[in-house]
């Protein structure tokens, strides 16, 4: 009976683990037989769960530790090398890392994938159902953290000494949940087990200090002292470079309150919480990306956040600076800026710069003037954005608060640039106040983040041509005139790797093949010599099949996550970015509202006539952005309605793709035939998506905006379906909008009046329709002009609608855009980096 309960409870033929595979350690195996050997012994010796299964999820973990084997081997040679060596490194802080699957890009860039493969089917498994088993890494929300995702890929692939420093989110942004009520937001469980890829570092732990006051010694420096005191924790995720020896780390803090924190004799008094008050406070830190602001106790932590991060890296920083030198040699401080890049990824880490001047000065003993030379000589400053809202500006009551001693330093940044402007540009006297870094109105003094930034970093970058020469011409205009040369251009770009090597096989063997080479991976520009094929049939009929093959994955998954059946062979129109006004997913609905409504008007004749369409939106909307939210909802209002209509639905389907992260991009683009990047001309910094699709041989609908200007030059501006106004038109139609002088046209009155009508449900559109009308006032008088837009966008949907007819037209386009996609390789953008901000060079392990 014993044999029998044990065969039916723990180890039915599935799950058990091949008999025949010794349980044998093989760290650095090669051969499959010694993967499915070490696998099997991870799942026997590193144990996570109880003993004698082998299913999916038991599987997924043993296959991460084997991996880590050999990525632990690379790590500690890396360091090694990197120590030995000693040459200047960059660090790289940003809020949000979006590093999608580790597993997939793991065995890509060590070149391992095959083997693993057979390894596992040894084992009973196919790695296509494991890899599945992992959660992607909730630390990050949009493109700003899958740039600094790409970023880490490259730098690796590159050979630069070079590391990642972020925040370790147990809950991370929300996991969207879509129900009939719209958007629900619950938090990630990427967590609730564990991350096999992470390494906790106990012996790298720093006090970070909030509240507390400044305290003037009897030489005259100041301390700050007081307040509660959290320990930041390091916890190192490997990141393997594409076929090298060079592992690098993204090292992330966790906040962690100290035993002697824990008051024992209020709990035996029974005051539970209070006993374990700033235990609760260290978690807080750390639970949730971008938590809720509305409050003060809300900015206080979101302040927390951007402080603990800074800290905490700079920390590390110095201690690693302080470790390189020998015993016997005094600490040169003059050389922290030869050994030490800093790059601050947008506005968040700004804290950065207050706390490297107090670091120096209070605790290594330098004076003001050492230690501005050697901050403004280590940070640079990525800007992302010219919206307004999103140039963060900190109150002084919270910052004198929180960080009392940080707010004296920034008053006297403050107080020097005021100075130095009055002595040397006299003429710019009168914009001092919109140029200094504190803002002290008296109904609300705020520091302006942007503004410490421009003064205090010795090169300020935007992240694509247009949003650079938007920030040199008007954001930052004034400070050009007093630093030229600080101002660059860094277009932005994506890993070829994960975002077209791994996520397209298909596509990825076809171009080999043509190419007679793999070199593109890590040489893009390879790309190009694809041109010459562009009319081939033969290659045109491959690439049509492969684009097929992943538009049946596709619609696979669709079916799967949403239960929405979609035909492959309709034209498959993705748009799938955060939800945003300014990204104007709103356009897209709208148009998509047109087009139902004309097909329901169109005999069954003309409907056949008509090319059909799969239209996906996906995406995550703020938790408190109302509008934003309301547009998720219309979306799948829409979807409901036209995906249930017999007349229609062969024709066009509207589908929302709930839950939008990496690994679903993985596998949304792919498949993808028209994306929309529909932005208002001049908003969008750069946008990277854009670049992913048009990697994949996807065809862009598009506005002049952000890196959409930069792709049309390089794919050619007959395979891109432009509309819209331009970014220096923009001021003047908002401007004749407030003077009453636009006239909308018939085709975007009667999408808005159909909603209106209730043909999708009872809910109130009305608040998210009058932001489109009006001339003027809040939350009206359409600021992003969907109104303006829309009758060139319908005509350019046109153009896309006659161009799919064409099979062997659109085929061709599709092969140029990949053709013309080379220099958007993210490999490209940090070897700019490297060589015109940083100054860094390789540093390659080398071969044993």
């Amino acid at each position: 009976m014993a044999a029998t309960a044990e065969a039916n409870g723990s180890a039915t033929a599935k799950d058990k683990i091949s008999e025949k595979i010794p349980a044998v350690a093989h760290p650095l195996a090669e051969k499959s037989t010694e993967i499915a050997s070490n696998i099997k012994y991870h799942a026997e010796y590193s144990p996570h769960f109880s003993p004698f299964k082998f299913e999916l999820e038991q599987a997924y973990y043993a296959t991460a530790d084997s991996v880590r084997d050999r990525l632990i081997k690379q790590w500690n040679e890396t360091y090694s090398h990197y120590h030995k060596v000693n040459p200047k490194q960059t660090y790289y802080l940003s809020m949000e890392y979006l590093q999608g699957r580790a597993l997939t890009n793991a065995v890509g860039n060590l070149d391992v994938k095959d083997a693993y493969a057979d390894a596992l089917k040894q084992l009973g498994h196919a790695l296509e159902d494991i890899v599945e088993q992992e959660k992607d890494a909730a630390l990050g929300n949009g493109g700003l953290g899958r740039l600094a995702s790409c970023f880490l890929d490259s730098m690796a692939t590159l050979n630069l000494p070079a590391w990642g420093y972020g925040l370790r989110y147990r809950y991370g942004l929300f996991k969207q949940r879509i129900t009939k009520a719209g958007q629900e937001e619950i938090p990630e469980d990427w967590l609730e087990k564990f991350s096999p890829w992470e390494v906790v570092r106990h012996d790298v732990v720093f006090p970070v200090r909030f509240f507390g006051q400044v305290e003037v010694l009897p030489t005259g420096s100041r301390k700050w002292v007081g307040g509660e005191v959290i320990q930041a924790v390091a916890y190192d995720v490997p990141i393997p470079g594409y076929k090298t020896k060079n592992t690098n780390s993204l090292r992330l803090w966790e906040a962690k309150a100290c035993a002697e924190d824990f008051n024992l004799f209020q709990f035996n008094d029974g005051q539970y919480e209070s006993a374990a008050l700033l235990h609760a406070r260290a978690q807080q830190i750390c639970a949730v990306l971008y938590p809720g602001d509305a409050t003060e106790n809300g900015k206080l932590l979101r302040l927390k956040q951007q402080f603990f991060l800074c800290s905490a890296s700079l920390q590390d920083i110095i201690a690693r600076f302080k470790d390189r030198k020998d015993d016997n040699d005094e600490i040169k401080w003059s050389e922290f800026p030869s050994k030490v890049a800093v790059q601050l990824n947008d506005t968040h880490p700004t804290l950065a710069i207050p706390e490297l001047m107090r670091l120096l000065m209070d605790e290594e003993g330098l004076g003001w003037d050492e230690a501005w030379n050697i901050t403004t000589s280590t940070i640079a400053y990525t800007n992302h954005t010219v919206l307004p809202e999103a140039l963060e500006k900190w109150s002084q009551a919270v910052m004198w608060k929180l960080l009392p001693r940080h707010m004296e330093i920034i008053e006297e940044i403050d107080k020097r640039f005021i100075a130095m402007i009055k002595s040397t540009r006299p003429d710019l006297e009168g914009k001092l106040p919109d140029l200094r870094v504190l803002d002290n109105n008296t109904q609300k003094a705020v520091v302006r983040m942007a503004n410490l930034c421009v003064v205090s970093s010795h090169t300020v970058n935007g992240v694509a041509q247009l949003h650079s020469d938007i920030l040199k011409a008007e954001l930052f205009a004034d400070y050009v005139s007093i630093w030229p040369g600080k101002f660059q251009n860094k277009t932005n770009g994506i890993t070829p790797r994960r975002w077209l090597r791994f996520c397209n096989p298909e596509l990825s063997h076809i171009i080999t093949k043509w190419l007679k080479t793999d070199q593109w991976v890590t040489n893009l520009d390879l790309l190009a010599n694809l041109r010459q094929f562009a009319d081939n049939s033969d290659l045109q009929s491959e690439w049509e099949l492969a684009k097929m093959a992943s538009k049946q994955r596709l619609a696979n998954y669709i079916v799967q996550v949403t239960g929405v059946s979609i035909d492959p062979n309709s034209l498959f129109d993705i748009q799938v970015k955060r939800i945003h006004e300014y990204k104007r997913q709103l356009l897209n609905i709208l148009g998509a509202v047109y087009r139902y409504k004309k097909l329901k008007e169109m005999s069954p004749a003309d409907r056949k006539r008509t090319t059909p369409r799969t239209i996906m939106i996906g995406g995550k909307a703020f938790a408190t952005y109302t509008n934003a939210k309301r547009i998720v909802k219309l979306v799948n209002d829409v979807g409901a309605v036209v995906n249930n209509d017999p007349e229609v639905n062969s024709f066009l389907k509207v589908v929302f793709v709930p839950n939008y992260n990496v690994s679903v991009a993985e596998m949304l683009i792919p498949g993808s035939e028209l994306s929309q990047h529909i932005s208002t001309a001049g908003m969008e910094a750069s946008g990277t998506s854009n670049m992913k699709f048009a990697l994949n041989g996807c065809l862009i609908i598009g506005t002049l905006d952000g890196a959409n200007v930069e792709i049309r030059e390089e794919i050619g501006d007959t395979n891109f379906f432009l509309f819209g106004a331009t970014a220096d038109e923009v001021p003047r139609l908002r401007k004749e909008r407030e003077d009453g002088m636009f006239k909308p046209d018939p085709r975007f009155e009667e999408a808005k009046q159909f909603i209106r009508s209730g043909a999708f449900g009872s809910y109130d559109y009305n608040p998210l329709l009058e932001s489109l009308e009006g001339n003027s006032g809040y939350g009206r008088g359409d600021y992003f002009l969907v109104g303006y837009d829309f009758p060139s966008y319908m005509d350019a949907q046109e153009r896309v609608d006659e161009a799919y007819k064409d099979r062997k037209r659109w085929i061709k386009m599709s092969i140029l855009s990949t053709a013309g996609s080379g220099k958007f390789s993210s490999d490209r953008t940090i070897a700019q980096y490297a060589q015109e901000i940083w100054k860094i060079n390789e540093c390659s392990v080398p071969s044993m």
